[in-house]
């Protein structure tokens, strides 16, 4: 006599549809991730919608108590402009400049200015000390942006008040690009121009170039293989006739070959306009231009 057994039915079929459930259930929740209101998005022109060119940041709130402790700073561009490219072609060469909205007067004039990209490793890259010489307080220059960071200015006025501007700017590898080592036989030559010819009792642009590798520390030796050390212009100072229109404290995140577009305002013809030079090694350096 035969007996029937009945068999336990196969798993398989189980364990088939155990890793489509998983996948389904990872593909909703990503669709639910991507559609939830709080998700960041890309915006026009490609700036996320959760970064605002006027937002803050971590690094920001550290430097802003360390540079200006509790002082109010407004944040808006009716003092004073800061005009940066959103996506720059070369993080070691990002073109920046400053408008200011107010004429330099002995009544109220910038009076300091403070240049700063958050989040690079030297953030302060820049800090002006100005006179009313200087006319109008407009600057150009080229920085290093290291990584996606807000680029900021501050100035303060001869009445105390602080304002600010900001962009954000999407570019990065500032501080570890390969440096130019062309002209190291030139370094320190420092030269000046009037691009726009001498104006008389009016603010007068003065291009100002200084041949230096401003170096960072944080650049590969191609031959070597080691970081360079950092080598870099610490500061310029710029007087008219003997009196001082500016000083500029600087630091490695201003470009290599330094270069500063600026105001002064010219009494006669005649004049010396000289810029004196320092870097971070001691080396001292002048360029000067007989005012015609």
């Amino acid at each position: 006599m035969t007996s029937s057994m009945t068999r336990p039915a196969s798993s398989s079929s189980h364990q088939q549809a155990a890793p489509r459930l998983t996948i389904l259930a990872l593909l909703l929740a990503l669709l639910i991730a991507l559609a939830w209101p709080g998700s960041a998005q890309a915006a026009i022109g490609g700036l996320p919608t959760n970064v605002g060119h006027s937002d803050g940041s971590p690094e920001w709130q550290k430097l802003r108590t360390h540079l200006f402790a509790g002082r109010p700073i407004q944040a808006s561009p009716s003092q004073v402009q800061i005009i940066v490219p959103l996506r720059a072609a070369y993080g070691a060469s990002v073109p920046v400049k400053v408008v200011s909205k107010l004429p330099q007067t002995p009544a109220l004039y910038v009076k300091k200015l403070w240049l700063l990209v958050d989040k690079n490793p030297s953030p302060l890259a820049a800090v002006l000390d100005l006179t009313p010489a200087v006319g109008q307080a407009d600057f150009e220059t080229r920085l290093r942006v290291d990584e996606y960071s807000h680029v900021r200015v501050i100035v303060e006025l001869s009445n105390g008040e602080l304002h600010m501007d900001s962009r954000y700017v999407k570019v990065s590898g500032g501080c570890s690009a390969p440096p130019n080592r062309e002209q190291l036989a030139l370094i320190g030559r420092t030269a000046m121009k009037l691009p726009e010819g001498l104006h008389l009792n009016s603010p007068t642009p003065v291009d100002l170039s200084v041949i230096h590798p401003n170096d960072t520390g944080f650049e590969l030796n191609a031959v070597t293989v080691m970081y360079i050390p950092p080598h870099f212009v610490r500061s310029i100072k710029v007087s008219y006739d003997g009196q001082k229109v500016f000083d500029a404290e600087l630091d490695f995140s201003i470009s290599e070959n330094p270069s500063l577009r600026f105001n002064f305002v010219p009494q006669q013809a005649g004049a010396t306009l000289r810029a004196d030079v320092e870097d971070s090694k001691e080396g001292r350096y002048v360029g000067t231009l007989a005012v015609q």
